[in-house]
């Protein structure tokens, strides 16, 4: 390598801020804290640097919480207060018991349906060796509780410790509602117990919602339209409802950020003004990859990144280095392979599509790619670097 080729390609910061309350001017903070980052570490900004800020921040600051009471007065209203089925929840105490318990407050009755082995995105019922040796097929059997007993017994999940069967029906219960449980993986299962319908998946909950639809339910709704609107003076969401939705306290839940499009802009406006740098700007919440341990895919969120600056646009576009090492340029080596490959990076195509120099590089979003990067980097405790920069994301090996 020559004397001034850059010896660093990506580099991840998380950047420490104050503690964000509702009504901090939050696009003056992220700004202050990367400048001051900056200066403090001895770095400089640089174009196409991404500054990502965490969702939790801009929803706090927004005030974006409602209240278990909140949500059963929303659930009533919309389902009438009767028996409703509740179908697809994830195992999460974070993530959806406080949901649970308005829900619940606002039926007489809750019909349970879990899916298993697991949920949407990986928390384990019951193993599916376990469920094997049984001789169940999952994609068609249903389960009453006291058969799910009989094959499997009490199965607490792996890292909580926690048996989410027990634990959300005494939930259920404990808000003074009726609760019945049941296995199945098919959504019209439901259907044979009540036809209204809260289908409470994520990622699949346009389908689930066609189906149910299609096959004859009253009222179908999922958790995106619960909370859509303010109930007392609450928070709401009008696109995502009470997805993304995490814990804040016993009683209450922080919606995910309702706005922000404004916030990435006029941050990426300030520090062009500020250095002179063209930064792209991200809203992130969880990651979108896979733990090979636990198996549980990380993204709870309805989306990696609810706002972007238009940077942010599209998917990578690049060549897998050992492709061209081990295949064109496999009669190179030292400076003439060097030489050989940057020429092949200068000269690619705006689409790669099809293209075997490509093979084995990930055809994902920018964002949820970013994202990632962002969740690992601010972590989920108590880094408290809820700004996450990002330099050299989109080098390459000629820059």
């Amino acid at each position: 390598m020559s004397e001034n080729t850059r010896r660093v390609g990506t580099v991840s910061r998380g950047v420490r801020c104050p503690i964000i309350r509702e009504g901090d001017d939050l696009a003056t903070i992220v700004t202050d804290s990367v400048l001051e980052a900056a200066k403090s570490e001895g770095f400089e900004l640089r174009d196409r640097d991404v500054i990502s800020i965490t969702e939790s921040i801009v929803a706090r600051s927004q005030g974006n919480y409602c209240s278990v009471d909140d949500i059963a007065a929303d659930v009533k209203a919309k389902f009438g207060g009767g028996t409703v089925g509740v179908i697809f929840p994830i195992l999460s105490r974070n993530r959806f018991a406080i949901c649970l318990r308005g829900i619940a407050k606002g039926c007489k009755k809750v019909v349970l349906m879990l899916s298993y082995p697991s949920d949407e995105v990986g928390n384990q019922l019951v193993n599916i060796d376990k469920i094997d040796e049984a001789g169940i097929n999952p994609y068609s059997d249903v389960l009453t509780l006291a058969k799910y007993r009989e094959l499997f017994g009490d199965n607490k999940h792996e890292f909580t410790g926690v048996d989410y069967v027990a634990y959300y029906k005494e939930l259920v219960e404990g808000c003074g509602a009726e609760c019945e449980v049941i296995f199945a993986n098919q959504a019209k299962t439901i259907l044979e117990y009540t036809d209204n319908v809260l289908h409470c998946d994520i990622h699949t909950r346009v389908r689930t919602q066609r189906i149910l639809k299609a096959a004859g339910a009253k009222v179908v709704l999922g958790l995106d339209d619960i909370m859509t609107a303010s109930v007392n003076g609450s928070g709401f969401n009008p696109k995502y409802g009470l997805l993304g939705s995490n814990k804040a306290t016993e009683d209450k839940v922080k919606l995910f950020p309702r706005e922000g499009q404004d916030l990435v802009e006029e941050v990426q406006a300030r520090i062009k003004k500020a250095t002179g740098k063209n930064v792209e700007v991200m809203v992130y919440g969880d990651g979108a990859f896979k733990d090979p341990q636990g198996k549980i895919w990380e993204l709870a969120d309805p989306v990696v990144s609810p706002f972007f600056t238009k940077g942010l646009i599209g998917t990578p576009n690049e060549l897998k280095l050992k492709y061209l090492a081990d295949n064109d340029f496999s009669d190179l080596s030292g400076e003439e392979l060097k030489k050989a490959i940057s020429d092949s990076i200068k000269a690619k195509d705006a689409n790669l599509v099809g293209n075997m120099a490509s093979e084995g590089t990930t055809p994902r979003q920018l964002t949820d790619l970013i994202g990632s990067l962002c969740d690992l980097t601010s972590g989920s405790g108590d880094k408290g670097t809820p700004v996450v920069l990002i330099q050299g994301y989109f080098d390459n090996y000629t820059n």
